[in-house]
């Protein structure tokens, strides 16, 4: 009898109704699946950053969103996050070269720092804009990062 050894790569998906309860299920998602492939040293960032980006959704559509988490096979644990609205934020409105990055907002405000947390504490990320019409309904669009796992 052999063993069966697991694979290096992996995919959750979750579609995620227009409820506030949303961000804590793909918190709990996260922890869930992270901690199942035994990836602790990368859980409490990404479960951040991906409550940040699914909270994002849901203040700014009116529709679902979808979660995905991928892990690649040199490391790297990718996260997308769906919605319907096609328009980019910044900072991913930008690539992440480090050189443009957009301004974070003054302390005062009551809001508007989750992607900045994003773009502070992941490797990269980026943004497609998917369209407003893709055969009569909107495409919306997908924001991601990424972070190594070590």
């Amino acid at each position: 009898m052999g063993t069966v050894s697991l694979p290096d790569t992996w995919v959750y998906a979750l579609r995620l109704p227009h409820d506030p309860r949303a961000a804590r299920v793909a918190r709990m998602t996260v922890r869930a699946a992270l901690g199942g492939h035994g990836r602790h040293e990368v859980l409490d960032t990404v479960e951040l950053l991906t409550s940040e980006m699914v909270t994002n959704a849901y203040r700014h559509t009116r529709g679902p969103c979808s979660l995905r988490l991928t892990a690649l096979s040199d490391g790297r644990l990718r996260v997308g996050v769906w919605d319907s609205h096609p328009h980019i934020p910044a900072p991913f409105a930008q690539p992440p070269d480090g050189s443009r990055t957009a301004p974070a907002p003054p302390e005062t405000a009551g809001g508007g720092r989750g992607l900045h947390l994003v773009q502070a504490c992941a490797d990269s990320w980026g943004g497609w804009s998917l369209g407003d019409e893709l055969l009569g309904r909107g495409a919306g669009k997908l924001l991601w990062f990424e972070v190594r796992c070590t």
